[in-house]
């Protein structure tokens, strides 16, 4: 049995473990919900285009619908993309590297991307509260309350946070 399987599967074990099932869980939960918010999107945008041009009427909630829909659905499927390592990278110096040096990149950049994601939620958890307790809205003709948009995006910050300790115990960060 090699080092690496046997390490992998002592963190699939215990508490860390199941931590790291219940993230990945969540992380798919959280991509098909992203994938459903990106339909609407795209649903909305073609309600859209037929309202204004097959029927000749002005346009009061798409386009503000879909920004939302669609910045929704891209944090709320950051989780997923971490997890199955879906986002771009360049490993030109961790794929030359072996051993701890390379392990140790690794986890120092993503204990950087930790940190980033951790400030980025405490940010965005800060403008939901500010959004809610002051009853901002839009601004638009549509005006609705601003809080329902923030929401996944805090969310979604909170869940890439979570993930990213989970590839951390992982040990494949």
């Amino acid at each position: 049995m090699s080092q690496s399987s046997s390490s992998r599967r002592a963190s699939e074990r215990g508490i860390f473990g199941g931590y790291i099932r219940c993230m990945d869980a969540v992380s798919v939960a959280a991509a098909i919900l992203a994938a459903a918010l990106l339909a609407l999107g795209v649903l909305a945008v073609v309600h859209m285009v037929f309202v204004r041009y097959a029927m000749g009427e002005s346009t009061v909630w798409q386009t503000e619908f879909t920004t939302f829909a669609i910045s929704a659905a891209m944090l709320l499927g950051t989780p997923y993309v971490l997890k199955t390592g879906g986002h771009v990278a360049v490993t030109v110096l961790p794929d030359a590297m072996r051993g701890l040096p390379k392990h140790l990149m690794q986890l120092t950049a993503s204990l950087v991307g930790l940190v980033f994601c951790l400030a980025l939620a405490y940010g965005c958890w800060y403008y939901f509260y500010e959004a809610y307790a002051f009853e901002w809205t839009t601004g638009t003709v549509w005006n609705p309350p601003l809080w329902p948009a923030l929401l996944p995006v805090a969310v979604g910050a909170s869940l890439l946070s979570l993930q990213y300790v989970a590839e951390i115990l992982r040990g494949e960060a």
